[in-house]
């Protein structure tokens, strides 16, 4: 296990992301999106809504798997927090899309001590939309991003990085149970999903504990491994059980406070 993540180390410093990493058994996937699904009718959908491992115990399973605890700290370190968690879903057939973008540009996070994991719970490839990476763009920083008027990019401003060389993409296929972990600053986008099916992920974005919030006075994380004595965020509560009342009226003012920091430049 440690050979495998020293060389994950060093692929990602290299390129900004790994990709096709078996996280969970492709059954395993297929029961956290029916858990996901079957949560839907109840509070409307899911895509995009922030924090959601405060108010369902599959997401915050998964984001907290040993295994994945594991691959982020060989990435940024021991003290780790959980900042956001979240399904990104792309409906069959439809044309939204991701324009190309880093994920930092908005957040306003003082370090990029930071990386994203996107762990398939359907299978993303270039007929559903899956994501393609610029390898090593990371490395030059924070881009310039134009905001974008296009009501199928599914980014909150349609933040968009001009003139991309899409013939330096790499294509991130993933099967359900697998991830791709990609830091910050690197470049990426995704196109619309032709298939049949929906295409599912959990997006769960891990930061190391030093990283302060710049943009708002306060915001929240989680601590999921490590030490945080820094105390920069407030604590996010675990989901204990699903759907609990008190869980979605909390979650309610996290997401609107997301909105207000993700919502400024």
């Amino acid at each position: 296990m440690q050979t495998e993540i020293l060389d994950l180390k060093q692929n990602y410093e290299r390129d900004g992301f790994l990709s096709g990493v078996k996280i969970v058994e492709a059954a395993t996937a297929s029961s956290h999106r029916k858990t996901m699904e079957n949560a839907e009718p109840k509070i409307g959908p899911l895509h995009y809504k922030t924090k959601v491992h405060t108010i369902l115990q599959s997401p915050l399973e998964l984001a907290t798997l040993p295994r994945v605890l594991d691959i982020v700290e060989g990435l940024i370190g021991p003290d780790i927090l959980i900042y956001n968690v979240t399904y990104i879903v792309k409906e069959a057939n439809t044309p939204s899309h991701v324009s190309w973008h880093q994920d930092l540009t908005y957040w306003g996070l003082s370090h990029d001590d930071q990386v994203s994991m996107w762990l398939a719970l359907s299978p993303a490839n270039l007929e559903s939309g899956c994501m393609r990476m610029i390898p090593g763009s990371q490395v030059s920083g924070r881009q310039d991003h134009a905001i974008s008027e296009d009501k199928s990019n599914v980014l909150f401003q349609g933040q968009t990085v001009r003139d991309v060389d899409e013939n330096k993409a790499v294509t991130c296929s993933l099967e359900p149970g697998e991830a791709s972990f990609h830091h910050g600053w690197t470049l990426h986008a995704s196109s619309p999903n032709n298939s049949n099916d929906r295409r599912i992920g959990l997006n769960v974005q891990y930061i190391a504990a030093h990283v302060q919030q710049t943009k708002y006075d306060i915001d929240s994380a989680m601590l999921v491994r490590g030490q945080d004595q820094y105390k920069n965020f407030l604590p996010d509560i675990p989901a204990e059980s699903d759907l609990d009342p008190e869980a979605l009226a909390r979650q309610k003012e996290l997401e609107a406070r997301h909105l207000a920091i993700a919502g400024t430049a």
